[in-house]
């Protein structure tokens, strides 16, 4: 169970790290890219797993150092709060323009709202990049302080 753990860790470093070199690229580039989200999702996914196999090792008696419990655990809170502020983009970028709501986007030329939307869009990339960086660094602490 141990080995499997260590494998689902390293899978969650790979797949994260590859989400914020994808989203840095995509992000400086400015363009929207579907396989930067797959890979983030997949990235956030494996980390609940590694999460729950660690809790199922902890549960079974494995003796964690507390260090690597806070490191393991950490990701998962950070992908929340990561959420709640990419969710927040779009507001932010109309709240930056003046506009009340999408519906005083609507009523732009189309290539203001063109613009928008790829500055909301880069807002997005951007927050969720370097999310995945910093759960890499976490992960990678984590792996650092296991025994």
């Amino acid at each position: 169970m141990k080995d499997v753990h260590i494998a689902v860790g390293v899978l969650a470093i790979l797949l994260n790290s590859l989400a914020f070199l994808w989203g840095a690229y995509a992000w400086f580039n400015g363009r929207p890219n579907t396989w930067f989200w797959r890979l983030l999702r997949a990235g956030q996914g494996i980390v609940v797993l590694q999460a729950a196999l660690g809790g199922i090792l902890v549960l079974i008696g494995y003796k964690a150092t507390s260090l690597h419990v806070i490191y393991g655990v950490i990701p998962i809170a950070l992908a929340l709060f990561a959420e709640q502020f990419r969710i927040s983009a779009a507001q932010m970028i109309l709240d930056k323009r003046g506009l009340e709501n999408a519906q005083a986007v609507g009523k732009l030329p189309k290539a203001e709202q063109h613009a928008i939307v790829v500055a909301i869009v880069r807002r997005e990339i951007g927050v969720m990049t370097l999310s995945a960086f910093v759960v890499v660094v976490l992960l990678a602490r984590a792996a650092q302080v296991a025994h």
